[in-house]
Order: C-alpha cells, then structure tokens, then sequence
C-alpha cells in the first residue's frame, strides 16, 4: 500500500532534515506551523532550518544538529531570560512531580495573582489562561460584560479570535497597519462586521471619530500601550481621558510589551493605568501562561459570564510565572533587554553608515528591528537572513533581546553583521540581489502556502 503522504528521508545538503520535515508538515497541517511567526518562509524559504532539537541560552540545534546562535524575535519574545532557563524549568519540574493536574485547584494560581497585584497596585483581581490570542479575548469578553455594550475601538495587533478578525469584514485593509497585512476574516461571523473599529497610535483624533460616532456603544479601547513607534506626548493620557468620559474600559494589550523594560507592564514606566491588562509570553519564559489583571469593578462581570477552560487550572503555567518573575525582579532583566537592544540598534546603524547602507529603525528598544531604505527591502532582508545562517546566526531584521544574549555574544553577532552589510551593499549597489538568494523572497504577509 502506497503511504498517503510519505515522508522523505533523504537529507537535501542545502536545505537539510528541517526542510524536509516541513515539506512534510505542509502536507498533514495547514499553514505548515502552528505559529504563523514561525513559518520559515517569513525567514529564508526553503532554506531555514524549520526544527529544533535542543534549546539551551541563545543557542539552538536544528535536526541536524548544526548549532546556531539566535537573535530573531527568540521563540516570538517568549524567553526573555533565555532558552530552557534553569531556574524557570527546575520549578516546574517540581510542579509535575507534585502533579500537574489535580481535582483540586493549584494554590501556585492564588500565589502569582497575589504578586501581579503587588506589581501593578492599581488592579485587584487576576484571571488565567494560556496563551495571548485567548487571554485577549477574555480581556473583551469582561470588558463587553462589564458595561452591556458591544463595540470596540482597538489600536494594534491582539490575536486570531474573531472579535479581532472581524475588523477586516467592513473594509478588507483595516489591519494591514496593525502588525499584520493580508488578514482574511474568512470563517469569522459576517454579522460581527463593525464591531471593532481600528485606530492608529498617536492618531487620538481617529480614536475621537469612532467615540462621536459610536460612544454610548463603545465597550472598550484595546490597545498596546507602545506601538512600533514611541508615542507623542500626551497621547496616552488623552486614550485614558477618552475611555474614561465615555465608561468604556480601557484594555492594555501588555502580551508583547509586557517584562520588556521593567519587572512588570510597560504601563508602569510610561504612568498610565489602564482597567485592564493582559500578559503573555515573557511572563512564563517559554510555558503556557497568560494572566487578565483589573480593577474590580471591571474584572467581577466575569462572575456573571461564563468564561472557564480546565487547563487554565494546570499548575506548570503558574508555577513558571512566579519563577520567571522572581527571578526578572532578582536580575533587573528589563534593563539587560533595553541595554541590549540599544547596543545592538546602534550597531546596526554604525555598521550600515560603513558599508553604504540606509537603515529605517522600529520598535522599543528590547524588540529592535530594521528595514533597509532601499527599493528592494524584503529582497535584502531575505539576503541578510541567508547570509547570517551561512556563518552560524539565526537572524531576521528584528531581534527580541533575552538575558542570556551576553556582551560577548553580542559582540560576535555585531562582527557577522558587518560581514553581511557589505554584502547586501554590494547587492543592492549592483542590482544583484535576486541573483545571490538561493530560494524565494521572504513572506512580508500573511498568505495562504501552495
């Protein structure tokens, strides 16, 4: 009998045993990953080692046992003190020799609630789930509860759910300037279109538009509370005054900036209290946790709204939070990550001055990235990432910083930077860079695979 999808076994000396196995996957799994920001084509298409077998500090072995050092956006900012920390792992190894799961609940759960409010003084009660994208939608789910209305206005990117998606029912492009272009509402309930409005950071009169036009039905404001450019003065103060003059709740989307540039919500350090905010990735360094912290007032409507899961009642999540938390405040890890990534920024900008290059900056400083001011950019990039794989760096044009990206460390990857800058100077002066690629441009978007 003939396999329905057999897997190939023979190693491709370019591509390798990763590649093969997501040829594979693409078969068996739809979009190939579970993780969009995964995808090797939004890296170096068919060429990106795709798999890991190992995961120690910054370093990690593809299935062929290569060793790399990796300054991409590191597990997509989930380990922001590094991979496989000891500390972090040694807890929740003893979460699952005492049992992960139980009858009962997890006392770890009432333990970390306890230290996020001593952390953020604001909020007073605390909900669980585990991942962002869900966290999120309990976030708007307490927010619609809370005050009995339905719309939304929101600024940036928050996840898959439909109350997000649904934004691009109306008018197809409405998230192509929140992080992700392409975003097909496909699957997502036609009656939800104009339920959640976009606006864009530091634009409070585009925020002002959708209050006077749907106000006494305005739910919340969702937002992440630092874009991808800093904020002017003002703005987020004017987001809390407007939010607050129309009783819709203000939600801090704090999945991605969140233990970036302190021990905490970036909130903390620009002084704006939202009602609620939402924590994912960083607050576990690489375990399944997310956390809905806010204010009373607002967090009790979830009493009255069913919103319950059991593994939101597992004990690892807790217990790799509270580690990783303890830890972060012990080791100052916010301004390891800010004074990494500024030591890395600048670099970029030193080392493209030298070799002829133009380089546009983006992002708080621990989640640094670039663009090349240049006509064929996702070309270069492509380049860049093929070429910084060759000399042993998983590399992309931004970089999550973690505590275990050292001096040293960064110093070697500063050094390939300037190897590879000169080369895609050189490729983008001659017009060549089509021609060095080994594969397809990188995916700037979403879009479905063939």
């Amino acid at each position: 009998m003939t396999e329905k999808n057999p897997r190939p076994f023979d190693s491709d000396p370019i591509t390798g045993t990763g590649q093969d196995l997501y040829h594979h996957a693409r078969a068996i799994i739809p979009g190939g990953t579970q993780l969009l920001s995964k995808r090797p084509e939004l890296f170096l298409p068919e060429q990106w080692p795709a798999y890991y077998k190992k995961a120690k500090g910054a370093e990690v072995w593809d299935l062929d046992g290569k060793r790399y050092l990796d300054f991409t956006h590191c597990a997509v900012g989930t380990c922001v003190l590094g991979f496989a920390d000891d500390e972090v792992n040694a807890a929740v190894i003893k979460a699952v020799q005492a049992g992960p799961m139980s009858t009962l609940n997890s006392p770890e759960e009432v333990e970390l609630a306890e230290l996020l409010i001593e952390i953020h003084p604001w909020a007073e009660m605390v909900r669980y789930a585990r991942t962002g994208g869900e966290a999120m939608a309990i976030a708007v789910r307490i927010a619609r509860a809370s005050t009995g209305r339905d719309k939304i206005a929101f600024c940036g990117y928050h996840g898959w759910t439909d109350w997000y998606i649904s934004a691009n029912i109306s008018d197809g492009g409405n998230l192509d300037e929140h992080l992700l272009a392409g975003l097909s509402p496909l699957g997502v309930p036609t009656v939800l279109g104009g339920s959640a409005m976009p606006f864009r950071y530091n634009r409070i009169e585009e925020l002002n538009d959708i209050v006077s036009r749907n106000g006494n039905e305005l739910a919340a404001v969702v937002m992440e509370p630092y874009g991808s450019i800093p904020q002017e003065p003002g703005f987020l103060e004017r987001v809390r005054s407007v939010a607050s003059s129309r009783g819709a709740v203000l939600v801090f989307d704090e999945v991605t900036s969140g233990w970036r540039m302190n021990s905490g919500g970036i909130h903390l350090t620009l002084g704006i209290d939202p009602d609620i905010s939402v924590f994912a990735k960083g607050i576990s360094n690489g375990f399944a946790m997310a956390a809905i912290i806010g204010r009373r007032s607002v967090m009790d409507a979830a009493q009255d709204s069913f919103i319950s899961s059991t593994y939101w009642t597992e004990a690892t999540g807790p217990a790799a939070a509270l580690a990783t938390i303890r830890k972060h405040r012990r080791e100052n890890v916010g301004q390891h990550l800010i004074a990494t990534g500024r030591r890395i920024s600048e670099g970029w900008l030193k080392i493209a001055a030298e070799s002829g290059l133009r380089l546009l900056l983006h992002g708080m400083p621990p989640l640094t990235g670039f663009d090349f001011d240049a006509p064929d950019s996702p070309a270069l990039k492509t380049y860049f990432t093929q070429e910084m794989l060759a000399r042993g760096f998983m590399a992309s044009s931004s970089v999550y910083s973690m505590l275990s990206h050292t001096e040293e460390l960064v110093g070697r990857y500063l050094d390939a930077v300037a190897e590879v800058f000169k080369l895609v100077a050189e490729a983008s002066r001659e017009e060549s860079v089509h021609d060095r690629l080994n594969g397809p441009v990188k995916h700037e978007k979403f879009q479905r695979l063939n």
